[in-house]
């Protein structure tokens, strides 16, 4: 019997009704060969041990042509200066759903076959002409892509302010800060590294490793924010975001304090991590300290890696976890009545699952329908020769697919299907519906390795509603905004969201399950603009196209529900 907290006992008593609905049956089998996904990371790697190397790369789920089916975006690396001539550089990817259950390889068609060191992956419609655009984060300078509407995306980064700014980027996110109706950009760098200023690491005195992040100075993030007419200026210092101490690897959005005015979590590697508090006046107030988010229970810095917020508990307010190195266990902050945070993962089965895994992508999603947001970790090790001395650590490792059974989780990685909890040298982790049957799908990519999709099947007799919202007022996507379905007794909460996980993104449209009930007794969107409309009952096993001010303006069932 785990020790519980007051927290803990307080989370699970405020699942109330959704804690008596029974686990779903679901089985994760890897489609990856069967829909066409012929992708293998290329890291560059040329026995130098170049830090970016061992880091990339991540992915996005993208309605590329607004066709109401997810497509994927994979990046990829690239040789290093000097390492001499070789064929076709490596690019990105991009593979558009075929909506038979498969994909087509249209990276030559899309432009977005740029050779750049890219990291990650982040995509809304910045311009709101109805079309995802495009960043993809690297090392150097990320590419701003606009989506031309044709299947094809130019190349957009000097004509939209953000040409002539290199760094090591991560993760990245957009966020419509001053919910002006057009999203902002934020963007992770890392650490002040190039090829010329690599430092010479070693674990045994003789051979080259991959040098910790301490070896390198932090580097601040950036936010850009958007003018409304294709450009963005740089408001960094003006917003209180400038921290040249960071070395940022995932970011996600939230609103901790229900104010209306989006957040900022960002997981720091070594460094304390930050949650910067929107004031609403165009400027950020760094608050991790004070809300209990920039520590590990006793006190120290972790290597923070991927992030992921969401409400857990029913509350209205956001948990937020985080990924870690091995040895150092995953972060699980859960909101306390007194209005702080409080790692659950030390005490419970989370955080002794975790600790000897290096996870990188996370994700809260509701993986069996049974209207309870349960957790997937994606893990792998940095170094191919590392393993510790009581050989416990192995550099492809399992992931963690914690089920949640009601304020407690339970790791069910190994009941989802064999090929799903085989290890790999994980680092991106991203979902979607890519067909449309209502459960949610996942990918995961590796590094200097494949991608991997499994199609998720759900066979109890679980229900979904699917709801995609389009702004008006709002940005197009509606980023920012909330929407809750009260189901019997009990509120589910979801939020749109970009960017978050590890140097990926997962679909923005947003799934509910409602478990064995029929459907949602009522619906209610909080638009990002601050406009709150009441929708009425949603039925299951339906998808919804909610618009702001209009309600709901097309439904369709859902594939096999």
């Amino acid at each position: 019997m785990i020790a519980r907290s007051a927290t803990a006992l307080l989370f699970a008593a405020a699942l109330g009704a959704a804690s008596q609905a029974p686990p779903g049956r679901f089985d994760l089998s890897d489609i990856t060969a069967d829909a066409g996904l012929r992708f293998t990371h290329y890291t560059g790697a040329a026995g130098r041990k170049y830090l970016p190397e061992a880091l990339g790369a991540g992915a996005a789920f993208v309605d590329i042509d607004r066709d109401g089916w997810q497509d994927i975006i994979v990046a990829n690396g690239t040789d290093w200066p000097g390492s001499g001539a070789r064929g076709k550089a490596p690019t990105a990817a991009v593979f558009r759903n075929d909506h038979r259950g498969g994909f087509s390889d249209v990276t030559s068609k899309s432009g977005l076959d740029v050779p750049m060191y890219g990291m990650g992956v982040t995509a809304a419609d910045f311009d709101n002409d109805g079309l995802d655009d495009v960043l993809i984060t690297a090392v150097g300078q990320s590419r701003l892509f606009h989506n031309a509407g044709n299947g094809r995306f130019v190349d957009v980064t000097e004509r939209a302010g953000l040409g002539g700014r290199t760094a090591f980027s991560t993760s990245a996110t957009w966020i419509d800060f001053d919910r002006d109706g057009f999203v902002d950009l934020f963007i992770c760098n890392y650490v002040r590294w190039t090829p010329e200023t690599d430092i010479f690491c070693s674990a045994d005195g003789k051979r080259k490793s991959y040098c910790t992040p301490e070896a390198y100075p932090g580097a601040t993030s950036w936010l850009f924010r958007n003018k409304g007419n294709g450009t963005f200026e740089d408001v960094t210092a003006a917003a209180g975001l400038l921290d040249p101490t960071s070395k940022a690897l995932g970011v996600t959005m939230l609103d901790y304090n229900r104010d209306g005015w989006p957040d900022l979590f960002v997981a720091n590697d070594t460094q304390p991590n930050k949650l910067y508090r929107n004031t609403g006046d165009g400027r950020f107030v760094e608050a991790a300290l004070e809300a209990g988010l920039a520590f590990s229970e006793d006190g120290r810095a972790r290597a923070g890696m991927g992030t992921d917020a969401a409400d857990l508990d029913n509350s209205g307010v956001p948990s937020v976890v985080v990924t870690n190195f091995s040895g150092e266990m995953l972060g699980l902050y859960t909101p306390t009545p007194a209005g702080h945070y409080e790692d659950r993962a030390p005490h419970s089965e989370v955080g002794s699952a975790t600790r000897l895994t290096l996870g990188f992508g996370c994700f809260f999603f509701d993986v069996d329908l049974d209207g309870r947001l349960d957790l997937l970790v994606v893990n792998g090790h940095i170094d191919d020769g590392l393993r510790n001395a009581s050989g416990r650590v192995d550099y492809a490792e399992a992931p963690h697919l914690f089920h949640n059974e009601g304020g407690r989780f339970v790791d069910v990685a190994a009941q989802a299907g064999a090929e799903f909890a085989a290890p790999k040298v994980a680092r991106g982790a991203a979902f979607a519906d890519v067909d449309l049957d209502g459960d949610l799908d996942v990918l995961i990519t590796t590094n200097g390795g494949p991608i991997h999709l499994y199609r998720n099947q759900v066979t109890a007799p679980h229900q979904a509603v699917r709801v995609t919202l389009r702004g008006s007022r709002s940005n197009r996507d509606a980023i920012g905004a909330r929407v809750r379905l009260r189901v019997g007794g009990s509120w589910l909460t979801r939020s749109v969201r970009a960017g978050s996980s590890y140097l990926s993104q997962s679909e923005l449209p947003l799934t509910f399950g409602l478990g064995a009930n029929p459907s949602a007794d009522e619906a209610i969107v909080e638009w990002p603009g601050g406009r709150q409309e009441k929708i009425g009952a949603l039925a299951g096993g339906r998808a919804y196209v909610i618009e702001e001010g209009r309600g709901i303006t097309t439904t369709t069932p859902l594939a096999g529900r």
